[in-house]
């Protein structure tokens, strides 16, 4: 429940946001959390502070136009929300799916500015994107539409201003083609200002990798806190993108023993374990469905049309996208055995599913703890990029993998401190939000 002080600043949020149910529902589960900081911090209310935190520094609505393969215009919207600077530069992805609105990129800054502020590094937290589609469109199409999209966002950015990354339809190649038009437009190798980007030209190595292994060691240490590991545990990961990939190859590094994966067809079940390597080819590669998987693997079997969080399991790691686990879903991995779940994706479990979660004891990472490796990676980028250096992968996941144990760290103890002992979600939005909160304080009225 939000703390009775703060349900006016809730009710404001919706009344000058209407529509905007996923920034609604983030605000609300920050809010359910920050209000058993307010008697021990005072100034904050005095400050306003729980209520400049939720509205963004700056939002940035932009028309993009660009011309495909057959001649025809297409106009698609463009977006950045700079939510908050307080840590440092605006840090965050760019999304291209047909999905993407306000509302959406919204949600997902306002969670960037405290996942940014638990990996401990100096970066703020923004958001951006389109409705653009990918699939489907030649190179020469999704070059057409970065440059035109940068052509506009480009006068926003910097290294000591706003730094965005890739995110969902947003890869290496997208980067590559923004990168370049920015380049072209500002006559500034100026590196820092992207991250995400191909080794051979300023990217870190692993970052690729950086979110799915991140939340595969921030789950390790969860289970650890309970005197289990991986070892043995049936895992299930929903997605089979980036982060739904490198989650399945860090897990089974670990000794859990991944048997289901997922796209919006259906889901793949391989007692044997998941071939992580044909998953790659089939989604990387030939950009081709799961179901082709059998075909390649007999142990393997498809589903179609259906959920996998019908698979009995250990371990739950979402890594597709947002509420994609309702109360419902939630039931069902309760009663098959699940005893975590680490959420790879964006708040892809809802207030219902976490609460069914909590009431059954099962140990439950926020996104905002278990998936930052990647923001976490995209700031090393911006280290080396700064220094002119490059690191070793080894070093680099060396790095990441502190981070991770520092983040959930810092949750198990802020829970802790807080009274509810083993809650990651209040744990990490109560020590994101004094992070940002006392920087907020220290830098004025601003």
């Amino acid at each position: 429940m939000v703390h009775e002080t703060l349900e006016p600043v809730y009710d404001q949020v919706v009344g000058r946001n209407p529509g905007e149910v996923e920034f609604h529902q983030a605000v609300r589960e920050v809010l359910d959390s920050v209000g058993r900081v307010i008697g021990k911090h005072p100034e904050y209310a005095r400050a306003k502070i729980i209520e400049r935190i939720c509205e963004p520094e700056r939002q940035i609505t932009f028309r993009v136009a660009w011309q495909d393969d057959h001649g025809e215009v297409h106009i698609n919207r463009g977006f950045r929300i700079e939510f908050n600077s307080a840590l440092g530069p605006y840090k965050g992805g760019l999304r291209f799916h047909p999905s993407v609105y306000q509302g959406i990129v919204k949600f997902l800054g306002f969670e960037q500015v405290f996942k940014n502020a638990l990996t401990g590094l100096p970066i703020g937290g923004g958001k951006g994107g389109s409705d653009f589609d990918p699939k489907g469109r030649s190179d020469r199409e999704i070059m057409a539409f970065c440059q035109s999209f940068m052509t506009e966002l480009y006068r926003h950015l910097g290294e000591y201003t706003d730094v965005p990354a890739g995110d969902i339809g947003v890869g290496s190649r997208e980067i590559g083609y923004l990168f370049g038009q920015y380049k072209r437009i500002t006559n500034r190798y100026e590196s820092g200002v992207l991250t995400g980007k191909a080794e051979a030209f300023g990217g870190s190595h692993i970052r690729t990798e950086a979110t799915g292994y991140g939340a595969a060691f921030f789950v390790r240490e969860m289970l650890a806190a309970r005197g289990e590991s991986f070892d043995g545990k049936r895992v299930i990961v929903s997605g089979s993108g980036n982060v739904a990939i490198y989650t399945m190859e860090k897990v089974q590094e670990l000794g859990g023993l991944v048997v289901a994966c997922s796209d919006s067809d259906g889901y793949v079940v391989d007692e044997s374990g998941i071939d992580v390597a044909l998953v790659k080819q089939l989604k990387e590669i030939e950009r081709g469905r799961l179901a082709e998987y059998p075909s390649r693997r007999p142990s393997g079997k498809h589903i179609a049309q259906r959920q996998v969080w019908e698979v009995p399991c250990d371990v739950a790691m979402p890594s597709a996208t947002q509420n994609e686990i309702t109360g419902k879903e939630a039931q069902l991995l309760v009663r098959n055995g699940c005893i975590a779940v680490g959420e790879g994706a964006n708040m892809p479990t809802t207030p219902e599913g976490i609460g069914v979660f909590r009431e059954a004891g099962v140990a439950f990472a926020p996104g905002k703890a278990a998936n930052a490796g990647g923001v976490a990676t995209s700031a090393l980028e911006m280290q080396q990029n700064a220094s002119r250096d490059s690191w070793s992968r080894e070093f680099t996941e060396q790095r990441l993998e502190q981070i991770m144990v520092g983040i959930h760290a810092r949750c198990y103890a802020t829970a802790e401190e807080y009274g509810v002992p083993g809650d990651y979600t209040v744990g990490a939005n109560i020590a994101g939000f004094i992070q940002v909160a006392d920087a907020m304080l220290a830098l004025g009225l601003v």
